[in-house]
């Protein structure tokens, strides 16, 4: 088990990571399946993963598997004031630009009328706010 600090060092270096940045901006308050993260982000699946899985350690991120779809969606963190640091960091990432455009990207590949055909067959993200 670990102590508050570790805890806290874990969220800390979860956060100093554009890519995992990026991460938390797409999955907003919605559930999204990976495929969908690495077409948002134009980068490998493995390192999406990889990323998603730093995530998951740091206690900000679930995964739920349907078939041979993972889905992931942010969680709060156990420790309150992580929780408000999260909300924070949140609200600083839909102001940026690039996260912006991020954002942009990931509605245009989800709400296209016809999916690339790398996605044909991918569950489309359960976005609430989208």
């Amino acid at each position: 088990m670990r102590d508050g600090l570790q805890e806290m060092e874990l969220l800390f270096r979860a956060l100093a990571d554009r890519t995992r940045l990026r991460l938390i901006n797409l999955m907003g308050e919605g559930e999204i399946c990976v495929c969908f993260l690495v077409e948002a982000l134009r980068t490998s699946q493995p390192k999406i993963s990889r990323h998603l899985a730093f995530l998951k350690r740091a206690g900000i991120v679930e995964a739920r598997r349907d078939g041979k779809w993972m889905h992931y969606r942010l969680i709060d963190p156990a420790d309150e004031r992580a929780v408000e640091v999260m909300k924070e960091v949140r609200r600083w990432l839909k102001e940026d630009s690039e996260m912006q455009r991020d954002s942009a990207r990931l509605m245009k590949v989800c709400c296209a009328p016809q999916l690339p055909v790398r996605l044909r067959h991918a569950p489309r993200p359960v976005m609430p706010n989208a």
